[in-house]
């Protein structure tokens, strides 16, 4: 499959780039970027416009901010071209449910990039745990990606912080161990610290509650996720596999869909759905807004 990339940034750097070039199964065409000197070193062709992209190629990445992604990503849906989208799929409600409402009437297939599920250490940790049937769950993501490093930069993250950038995996992983997350009981927000918390009900009757910040001194990052029933408990606390491996699986998934015209459990109206648990942790902990 011919596959292009819209972005040039250290995460397309890092994993969408050589992932694509590796892959047995796609023709990594090149990609488009709004840094001409940077699409030159990430991409084996640089196209002046998303437009010529687009024309060139059957699928098209994502790895740019979400308000950039979702009226692209739009663009590309229209066009018949199959997504692999980032994490969040846009930067707010409207964005998210205008890119689901246009690539389920183009009939394209999609997959969002919650890079942790396609790694085998999250897949045995998801299974376990949700054999347990969790009477609650809890998840933490502390980090000081914000502070300093590759991403300290950017100016979504800066702007929007953890419930945004790590939020998506955080919620992703609790929904699929504890059941469809269906309400937000309670949640705070320390901007100082950018610490995020909430209290979360799922079907079925577990709760569970989650902790996410990009501004703790932290190294390594702490991540861990935990489930517990009176059948046991199981906790994921590693992220060892590489960000390419699990990109190849999530690629191996996406050709798949693609080819049998499928939808993949992780597509775009999955991420429209965690986008709605990250707006409701939002105005519950900033209630006057």
């Amino acid at each position: 499959m011919r596959i292009g990339l819209v972005g040039a940034g250290p995460w397309a750097r890092e994993t969408h780039a050589p992932a694509l070039e590796a892959h047995p199964g796609v023709e990594f065409v090149g990609g488009w970027a709004r840094d001409p000197a940077a699409a030159g070193e990430v991409f084996p062709r640089s196209f002046e416009s998303p437009t010529a992209l687009f024309e060139a190629v059957d699928a098209v990445a994502f790895a740019v901010p979400p308000n950039v992604q979702a009226p692209l990503a739009e663009q590309a849906a229209r066009a018949g071209k199959h997504l692999v989208l980032d994490k969040p799929i846009a930067l707010d409600i409207d964005g998210a449910t205008a890119l689901t409402r246009t690539v389920v009437e183009s009939g394209v297939r999609s997959v969002v990039a919650f890079t942790r599920r396609f790694a085998p250490e999250t897949r045995e940790f998801v299974r376990d745990a949700a054999a347990l049937k969790p009477v609650a769950a809890e998840a933490q993501w502390l980090s000081g990606a914000a502070l300093a490093g590759k991403f300290a930069a950017s100016a979504w993250r800066q702007e929007q912080g953890a419930v945004f950038d790590v939020g998506p995996h955080v919620l992703d992983l609790l929904d699929a161990v504890a059941g469809p997350i269906t309400d937000v009981d309670a949640a705070r927000y320390a901007e100082a610290s950018d610490t995020w918390t909430a209290q979360l009900a799922h079907a079925g009757g577990a709760s569970s509650t989650v902790s996410l910040s990009l501004r703790t001194p932290v190294l390594p990052t702490v991540m861990r996720v935990s489930a517990h029933s009176t059948d046991g408990f199981a906790v994921l606390d590693s992220r060892e596999t590489p960000s390419t491996e699990c990109f190849r699986v999530l690629l191996d998934e996406f050709l798949e869909a693609v080819a049998t015209g499928t939808d993949h459990p992780l597509d775009v109206r999955h991420g429209l759905r965690i986008q709605r648990v990250i707006e409701q942790i939002r105005l519950a902990a900033h209630p006057s807004t």
